[in-house]
């Protein structure tokens, strides 16, 4: 980190990173090394979790422009090395709050897209993840309904974790997601063509929803 120059973002922008032909290679060793750390440093760091998940593609087969990337996020972390989790005393310890994000065909090398999502325990940050999606995802709302899915089952598995705990929560779970179409979609039982590919997570978010386990806020 000493040879870093501390910088305010994570990635650069407009930065797209994928496996060319003819790139210049780096220490594989190295980048491993370097990124193994970092990740284990993310478990108290949600900051880092997206960058981290997009150099991680890229571990068998890094390549110059891969460990810069890693590079620019020590130059992040020499910039911020204060930053962490804040946990606030609150008397509403059983809400759980959970907002989902996804981008659409962002991989250059496959054009799958990403989820990420965090979950809030009593207005506490408690779990977070950005993950590449297992399929190529054929518009922006199927990309998002994977992603809803994705953080309704972290947060269905945290309300089970509460209730083990001894508290029955019976609040529904707020679930947050910035994509007006596929909460749209999710509200109205009407069957669409451009979603049948999809119908699963859409059903499985519409089934919590009706039941009130869950709830879709308007962003």
């Amino acid at each position: 980190m000493s040879g870093c120059q501390p910088v305010n973002t994570l990635i650069e922008e407009g930065l797209k990173l994928c496996v060319e032909p003819n790139q210049v290679s780096t220490d594989k060793g190295r980048y491993q090394r370097v990124v193994g750390r970092l990740m284990y440093l993310a478990h108290t760091r949600p900051d880092l979790v997206y960058a981290l998940s997009v150099v991680s593609e890229y571990m068998h087969n890094p390549g110059e422009q891969h460990m810069n990337a890693v590079m620019r996020i020590l130059g992040y972390l020499k910039n911020a090395p204060g930053k962490g989790i804040l946990f606030a005393k609150n008397v509403d310890h059983q809400s759980i709050e959970v907002y989902t994000d996804a981008d659409w065909a962002g991989a250059v090398d496959d054009r799958r897209s990403t989820s990420g999502y965090f979950t809030f325990v009593g207005g506490n940050l408690v779990t977070w993840k950005s993950k590449k999606q297992n399929v190529v995802a054929r518009s922006s709302v199927e990309a998002e309904f994977r992603g809803m899915n994705l953080g309704l089952c972290e947060a269905l598995w945290l309300r089970l974790l509460i209730q083990d705990l001894g508290y029955l929560s019976m609040q529904p779970i707020r679930l947050f997601c910035d994509n007006k179409a596929a909460c749209d979609i999710v509200h109205n039982p009407v069957q669409h063509d451009r979603t049948k590919h999809v119908e699963v997570d859409r059903f499985f978010i519409k089934e919590k929803l009706d039941d009130k386990i869950v709830e879709l806020p308007k962003i």
